[in-house]
């Protein structure tokens, strides 16, 4: 089976994670992929395979004999899509022989334009894999899975040599949570791979350090008419706190190793307000002062409005990997050359997010990210193509015998 069909069957089930949920996983719904995931892992020849209660899927590939000391490779993906767009009810659109120009989607008769996303005129030619407009498409990171486990069935199928190869898919990955119950010692590998990034090529050893800011501003409720010097608008003691924050330092005006300060929701009423901030930099130092900043915001307003107006509450999320990447740059080297060897341009740059990957090497594994092929993520104008696909499973592969060497 190719990868593609493997997406296109994987993407109808859903699996949207929810940052909301406190149960491990956040959703059960992703218990219906890792139960399909098993049976077919099964049917592959794959060995161990289980999914445990926290929805941990794992299995191995025994090494092929006489390659038994050859080093152990993890290969990982996450089960879970993102919660900032529909993920029920996937409804992909298959386009053979793309012309490189604008894209409807049929099912809201959007447009995946090319204005917007100027690498579609790159793909002209492929076939190209779309959403119908009114959910993700969910290649993020199905496809990623699809592609493990066809590279599980070539390795198996056709005979190549190998050291032991060992597969994980996790549940949460979009919610920050994904690695935080992964069994490394049981899962079996020297090094891994997570296979969760965008085009084909890329490398990624270095992402964002993150945290999660909840700030909630208690304010003063009396009727308008007689609320002068006793009103405490906590609408506007938010706004206050935002406007304090360095306006360059948003999202939309940040690239490559710039961090941010993301106010991702606002909600609220005279009475009580709640806002929630992403504070990411790569740089560990900058990422505390980022933290610092926003303490002593609420310092500063608390000493205007009165104790306790406004109370934080940050809790970090996950850190840059790239310090337990570098005793390991083989990693990168056996990646960037197996792409060499196939024609693929390598495409190494820092991941403006988190991956598993960063958990995992924290946790004693290390494990830098690879692209699956796809574009614009999380939206409903992601998109990927077969060939695409085709060349993350073939490096794989690669990746794989150049480890059996």
């Amino acid at each position: 089976m190719k990868a593609y069909e493997r997406l296109l069957k994987y993407v109808k089930v859903h699996t949207t994670s929810d940052e909301s949920s406190e149960t491990i996983p956040t959703t059960k719904r992703q218990f219906d992929l890792a139960n399909i995931l098993v049976e077919e892992m099964k049917e592959l020849g794959i060995e161990g395979v289980r999914v445990d209660d926290k929805c941990y899927v794992y299995g191995y590939i025994p090494a092929t004999k006489g390659y038994e000391t050859k080093p152990s490779i993890g290969l990982i993906a996450h089960m879970d899509t993102a919660p900032s767009a529909s993920g029920k009810g996937v409804n992909p659109q298959v386009i053979e022989n793309y012309n490189g120009e604008d894209v409807l989607l049929k099912g809201d008769n959007s447009v995946l334009s090319v204005e917007k996303f100027p690498n579609l005129k790159e793909l002209k030619g492929r076939t190209l894999i779309t959403t119908d407009g009114t959910t993700l498409l969910g290649a993020d990171d199905k496809a990623g899975i699809a592609e493990i486990l066809t590279v599980c069935e070539i390795i198996l199928t056709e005979n190549i040599p190998h050291g032991k190869v060992c597969i994980g898919f996790t549940p949460d990955e979009e919610v920050g949570r994904g690695a935080d119950h992964f069994d490394v010692k049981g899962f079996g590998a020297d090094f891994a791979y997570t296979i969760d990034g965008g085009i084909e090529g890329e490398i990624s050893y270095e992402n964002f350090n993150a945290a999660k800011a909840i700030v909630e501003i208690d304010g003063v409720l009396v009727h308008p008419g007689s609320a002068k010097n006793t009103m405490i608008n906590a609408l506007n003691v938010a706004c206050e706190f935002n406007s304090m924050l360095p306006q360059t330092e948003r999202p939309e005006h940040t690239e490559n190793y710039e961090g941010f300060f993301y106010l991702e929701s606002l909600n609220g009423d005279t009475a009580h307000a709640t806002m929630k901030f992403l504070i990411r930099d790569h740089s560990s130092e900058k990422f505390l002062e980022k933290k610092d900043t926003l303490i002593h915001l609420e310092k500063i307003l608390n000493e205007k409005y009165g104790e306790d107006t406004v109370k934080i509450d940050i809790k970090d999320q996950y850190k840059n990997m790239l310090e337990h990447i570098k005793p390991c740059l083989h990693l990168i080297e056996n990646a960037t050359e197996a792409m060499k060897t196939l024609g693929i341009t390598p495409v190494i740059e820092p991941i403006r997010g988190g991956t598993d990957g960063a958990t995992l090497s924290y946790n004693g594994l290390p494990c830098p990210n690879l692209g699956t092929g796809g574009f614009a993520f999380h939206g409903k104008s992601e998109h990927i193509t077969v060939e695409g696909m085709d060349l993350c499973t073939n490096l794989i592969v690669e990746i794989l015998k150049r480890y059996s060497k």
